[in-house]
């Protein structure tokens, strides 16, 4: 039966323990049409696609694909009836290279006389990468990309499918502007050729760019479907958090004090050269440039995630040798990654776990962890971050991208850090959520810690820095203090105009 909808969900429900994460929420997809689908974190977004998709079963509720009953049993059920997902958290297998993860489980496609042909396979990646416009080498081993770029795989296999439906979570939350733009052509090009897409993003401004439609969820419930042309940002706020949200960028001044943290001279070949800066007691500093640039290879050195060959790190004005990340902790530091996924959280672990892990040297004693105080704190970060969790017990991989952002600040502020550095804190949160990390990120200051923040945003980072430094090609390229903060400047900066 003809339908004017390609996908069409009614009334869909869904009940985990101790939460109705959706609640006869109704979505209808146009074909050829992109189409966003937005709301705080917790909202509901990625439980209906994957119901869409097939990973979790409805309790109550229909869906119709091409006019016909549709019931996936399963990812692959789905994608056989034409719909796949690029997914937020990425799904990749480090170990394996660009080709053999865009066709992992299609191996069958390149035999030849029973065996697989990596000739054929490497060929037909680059014939799909050429078309996508994307710059990587098919054998490249996955572990040896940035994030961004692990981002364009996840993209190009998603496409490589030929589904009807592709579903998009945050498909430009690592990416530079460039990429974002090849991301559009993408999807332009797609709509083109009949097919549909589901954006899901926070960056509200992008939704314009590339969507006809918005959909808005709010605490697991259907807001509202909007042309995309008879709405604004604002009214989206609004209809997301269910009132208006005022100062999106809320800074707070704080008594700044003496030097706490340099770094002088720090080099790690091939990555950054001659990196030296300070920060001071109360102080927020803003690293921004482009992606690639060494900020977050800065960072990891000086966290002792990787190692420098040379230069210095003073803590209160005292050398300091860091060569792992234990011993950056134990001098009073503190590093929320950029790579959620990898290196923020075990996701099979649970909630609990995750939050304690960083700080079990403080309630050990003889060996024994004292379980009701770990207990105990971990509740109160839950509490205090505003986690949205049925219980601390529940694995930390089943949370919202948001709560789970949270979840890894709350296992650093147990710790009781002096320097914090936060590696694109916000991405891949929503609006609401980002408020209150900007708020938390003012308390710290004012309670005299030095916060370090590196950002893709230049808004965002402007409005929460007292200083920001550019990186260019692993070097400190500039430095801006706030009361000469220039979008313009400091990407002529970034890019070396």
């Amino acid at each position: 039966m003809a339908s004017d909808y390609l996908l069409e969900m009614h009334d869909i429900t869904k009940i985990f323990p101790g939460v109705r994460a959706l609640d006869k929420v109704s979505f209808k997809l146009g074909h050829g049409e992109a189409h966003a689908l937005i709301g705080e974190n917790g909202a509901g977004k990625s439980t209906l696609m994957k119901v869409a998709l097939g990973s979790y079963q409805p309790d109550t509720g229909e869906m119709r694909l091409k006019g016909e009953a549709f019931a996936p049993k399963s990812p692959a059920d789905a994608l056989g009836r034409g719909i796949s997902m690029i997914h937020q958290e990425l799904t990749l297998v480090p170990e394996m290279t660009v080709a053999e993860n865009i066709w992992i489980g299609r191996e069958n496609n390149f035999k030849r006389a029973g065996l697989i042909s990596p000739a054929r396979r490497t060929k037909a990646t680059r014939q799909l990468l050429d078309q996508l416009g994307i710059e990587l080498d098919p054998d490249t081993v996955v572990s040896k990309l940035s994030v961004a770029h692990m981002q364009l795989v996840e993209i190009a296999r998603a496409v490589s499918y030929d589904s009807d439906v592709i579903i998009m979570d945050e498909p430009t939350s690592a990416l530079t502007n460039r990429e974002i733009d090849k991301l559009y052509e993408i999807v332009n090009d797609l709509i083109a050729h009949g097919k549909s897409v589901i954006f899901i993003s926070h960056k509200l401004e992008e939704l314009f760019t590339i969507c006809s439609k918005i959909t808005v969820l709010r605490d697991g419930q259907f807001v509202a479907t909007e042309d995309t042309a008879n709405v604004t940002q604002d009214e989206l706020i609004r209809m997301m958090v269910g009132r208006k949200l005022e100062n999106l960028y809320p800074k707070e001044e704080a008594e700044i004090g003496e030097v706490i943290f340099e770094v002088r001279n720090l080099s790690r070949p091939g990555y950054f050269e001659d990196v030296s800066f300070s920060v001071k007691r109360g102080e927020v500093l803003g690293f921004c440039g482009l992606m690639g640039a060494g900020r977050t290879e800065i960072m990891q050195s000086i966290f002792g995630i990787d190692r420098a060959v040379s230069g210095e790190i003073l803590v209160n004005g005292k050398p300091v040798k860091i060569k792992n990340t234990k011993q950056a902790i134990k001098s009073k530091m503190a590093m929320v990654t950029e790579d959620r996924l990898r290196r923020g959280a075990i996701h099979k672990l649970s909630v609990k776990t995750n939050i304690s892990l960083a700080y079990l040297d403080a309630i050990t004693h003889f060996e024994f962890i004292d379980q009701k105080q770990e207990i105990e704190d971990c509740q109160r970060m839950v509490d205090t971050m505003g986690i949205k969790v049925a219980s601390i017990n529940q694995e930390i991989g089943s949370l919202s991208g948001g709560n789970q952002q949270k979840a890894i600040i709350g296992k650093w502020m147990l710790t009781q850090p002096e320097i914090l550095i936060l590696d694109e804190p916000t991405r891949g949160i929503d609006v609401g959520s980002k408020s209150e990390i900007y708020r938390l990120i003012n308390s710290l200051a004012q309670s005299g810690k030095a916060i370090i923040v590196v950002s893709s945003e230049l808004p965002e980072i402007m409005g929460i820095c007292d200083r920001i430094l550019v990186v260019r090609n692993g070097r400190i390229a500039a430095e801006s203090p706030r009361a000469e903060f220039n979008q313009e400047n400091l990407m002529k900066h970034a890019f070396g105009v």
